[in-house]
């Protein structure tokens, strides 16, 4: 669910007039920051310590700021803060939380990441930045881009507008933001991407929101736990799915082997990749061992073996398969469809109207979805998240909207906004390997809508634990440890 800033600010004032006192909040919420940045910002989960600069203004984000400054200290961190106003400005909160920050032994350390904490603005801030704010977040920025340090904003970026995320002259640019309680709206807005970065969650159940929107909803790991199914001991690998891959030709055979890599780390228990003739010989000394390498020479043949779910499309070429694409509007069955497959379609758009008779995933990437409505009446300028729905609705599919935000649509479900990535990601086979994965998690019995999300949540967070997020191959190897984490409590 997703709020806009008075909507917070209502609920904070409703809780405030019942006697709760702000400062157990910021207490909770800036523990709660300090916990997440080590436990999900790669840099920080790989170092025992390292440096940080706390950019503060004068309102409880700088105690926010200041709370996480104070803990990071504790764990044997050097910190050090940057004041945009002068000590006696600061509001009372935050000054208690500065003698606080004061008052814990500073630690000598010269290496490892260096962070930078923006404690500028808080969520009622509107406008560009002027005066010492706007000289502290330029000095921010600067820092950021020439000791390639890592941004981290809390609750939100100074100087974006939380309801519609406009990014004002001079707003910081975040690598990764903390959004506290409940997301803003501005934060999930396409033009804040740059400069919210990579979000998450923190969890302050303490205050009770009422009115958010509950019809979006981010993607992290309290959200998808709860859809996870958990094997009995004796499950074989019939039970665990069984996957057909339909992909590949010639000069793209990679795609066939990364979807396939995709499904068996996404935990298939059966994988079968289906090839042309052609390339048969070369796909079958490449595919990883644990899957099955057949030919075809007419996709009737595909059908021969049973599968709970098959994926279509990723190599395939340019040259449409009349065969399959008729078989995609008839085929009762869940069938996630990808890359060539979509481009097939958006070539005869009178077939996308049929494909909602039947379970589908459809995963364009931005350039694939603009084909497959360019004959649509879709509003082509529409935020990411409202074009999603409107397709998912009219089509009657699952919809993934990848990119740096990818969104998940199904209808009568709440669209889903991912939350994790890194732009590292920006290279081939990246959406090869998600389509193996959400064609596992479909096959091991998720729903289209569910296995879209956890996948696509699992994709982004291997490629942040990768030793090396520009090859898929590489991020394909961390889906497993990825899923992992998702029944891991960390709060």
């Amino acid at each position: 669910m997703v709020v806009t800033c008075g909507q917070m600010q209502a609920a904070e004032a409703e809780l405030f007039a019942t006697g709760v006192q702000a400062e157990p909040l910021m207490k909770a919420a800036g523990l709660r920051c300090a916990r997440a940045i080590r436990r999900w910002i790669p840099e920080v989960a790989a170092a025992g310590g390292g440096r940080a600069e706390l950019y503060l203004g004068k309102g409880n984000n700088a105690g926010d700021a200041l709370v996480v400054g104070r803990w990071l200290r504790c764990w044997g961190w050097s910190v050090e803060a940057h004041f945009s106003v002068g000590r006696g400005e600061m509001g009372p909160l935050a000054q208690k939380k500065l003698a606080e920050f004061e008052a814990t032994p500073q630690s000598e350390v010269s290496g490892g990441p260096l962070l930078l904490i923006d404690g500028l603005l808080g969520i009622g801030a509107r406008g560009p930045l002027r005066g010492e704010i706007g000289v502290a977040a330029a000095r921010l920025n600067r820092q950021r881009v020439e000791r390639w340090a890592t941004t981290v904003a809390l609750d939100l970026p100074s100087g974006i507008d939380g309801d519609t995320g406009e990014p004002y002259a001079g707003a910081v640019v975040a690598d990764h933001t903390l959004s506290i309680c409940v997301p803003k709206r501005g934060i999930l807005a396409d033009q804040a991407i740059d400069h919210v970065g990579r979000i998450h969650h923190i969890p302050l159940d303490e205050i009770p929101v009422h009115d958010a929107d509950r019809e979006v909803v981010l993607l992290h790991p309290e959200s998808l736990r709860p859809l996870l199914q958990r094997r009995v001991f004796d499950t074989h690998k019939g039970q665990a799915g069984r996957v057909s891959l339909v992909a590949g030709s010639e000069g793209l055979l990679g795609a066939a082997v990364l979807s396939a890599m995709g499904a068996i780390h996404a935990g298939a228990g059966l994988t079968t990749l289906w090839v042309p003739e052609a390339v048969y010989p070369l796909v079958v000394v490449q595919a990883p061992p644990e899957v099955m390498v057949r030919s075809y020479s007419s996709f009737s043949e595909v059908m021969t073996v049973p599968a709970d779910v098959y994926a279509v499309g990723p190599g395939l070429g340019e040259d449409a398969n009349v065969e399959l694409l008729d078989w995609l509007t008839t085929h009762e069955g869940p069938v996630v469809v990808d890359a060539d497959a979509l481009n097939w379609l958006a070539s005869d758009p009178k077939r996308l109207v049929e494909l909602g008779k039947y379970p589908r995933v459809l995963t364009p990437h931005p350039g694939e979805l603009r084909r497959l409505i360019s004959q649509e009446s879709f509003d082509i300028d529409s935020g990411r998240i409202d074009q999603a729905r409107a397709i998912a609705d009219k089509w009657g599919v699952t919809l993934l909207h990848k990119g740096a935000r990818s969104v998940v649509a199904t209808a009568g479900q709440p669209v889903w906004v991912n939350t994790t990535g890194t732009p590292a990601m920006a290279s081939g086979g990246m959406g090869d390997v998600l389509t193996g994965v959400i064609a596992a998690l479909v096959g091991q019995g998720q729903t289209l809508h569910d296995a879209t999300g956890i996948g696509t949540w699992a994709l982004g967070r291997a490629a942040e634990v990768s030793p090396d997020a520009k090859l898929a191959s590489k991020v394909a190897s961390q889906i497993g440890p990825a899923l992992r984490e998702l029944t891991e409590e960390w709060v």
